[in-house]
């Protein structure tokens, strides 16, 4: 350990003088000063230009030229994305000029979409929600069946609740169970499609030629009994008969038969008042 020499005014301190300090805050000032100074003053952007690009080089900090040899200048605020530049393409006198190549990236998903998309889904929540309360019981006998997206709701009813076998009039069963539909459907704006969907076995009856008369004539049935009493307005109902053609299940057995053999509400771009 090195020991301070003794002096007649007492101990040499070890390390920088007094002054350093007050000499160091003196710099600081005078830098401060003449920063301000150059702040206030109006710079020639090509000597600005010229003096960046020699520092980059100092620095080893890639500048991309511009058409006039100067170094580009980032513009204030953006994004730090140095363009790449293009090659130049050399194409013989007898050739056509090529299209220029597309850009393999996809398109960014339109938040806007994403937004209609989630409130129709939640509206359908709510229009389903409302049905599986009012229909409760029917759901239970697995009379009905109640499913949403984001694209719509569906009551699906079977043929054991709606109709007897080959006929189109409705079930007295059915009658309350519609007239609840409606209570909510009046409520509401959207399209509403009613279509009657039968199994693949050909019908013998004198009144339908086939399946697509039978489940067309279901599916008005439905749709007379929705636009009765005249909260709903016409215009906004559609019946369509699918007959065979969309079954939920192969046509293998009874019992998948039997769960083809429906007709369908399906209510669209549904705008509702709850209560």
């Amino acid at each position: 350990m090195i020991k301070p020499r003794k002096q007649s005014g007492g101990l040499l301190p070890v390390g920088a003088p007094v002054w350093i300090v007050t000499f160091a805050d003196l710099m600081t000032l005078l830098l401060t000063f003449f920063i301000l100074l150059l702040s206030f003053s109006s710079l020639d952007a090509e000597k600005y230009r010229a003096i960046a690009y020699s520092m980059s080089k100092a620095f080893g900090v890639a500048w991309v030229p511009s058409s006039q040899g100067a170094p580009d200048m980032y513009p204030l605020g953006g994004d730090i994305t140095p363009t790449v530049p293009m090659e130049p393409v050399i194409r013989d006198k007898g050739d056509a000029e090529q299209p220029a190549p597309q850009s393999n990236v996809e398109p960014s998903l339109d938040l806007s979409q994403e937004v209609v998309s989630e409130a129709a889904y939640m509206e359908n929540d709510r229009l389903a929600s409302r049905m599986i309360s009012l229909l409760e019981n029917e759901i239970e006998d697995q009379a009905v069946d109640i499913k949403f997206d984001d694209q719509g709701v569906v009551l699906s009813f079977t043929e054991r609740a709606t109709f007897a076998s080959g006929s189109e009039e409705l079930k007295l069963y059915m009658l309350p169970v519609l007239m609840k539909v409606t209570d909510v459907l009046a409520d509401c704006k959207g399209d509403i499609l009613v279509t009657g969907h039968t199994d693949d076995r050909p019908i013998e009856s004198a009144r339908f030629r086939s399946n697509w008369d039978l489940s067309a004539a279901r599916a008005v049935s439905v749709v007379h009994r929705l636009v009765l009493d005249g909260r709903l307005n016409a215009s906004r109902v559609s019946a369509i008969g699918q007959a065979e053609t969309r079954p939920l299940v192969p046509n293998d057995t009874d019992e998948h038969r039997a769960q083809n053999r429906r007709v369908e509400i399906h209510i669209e771009n549904a705008e509702c008042r709850m209560s």
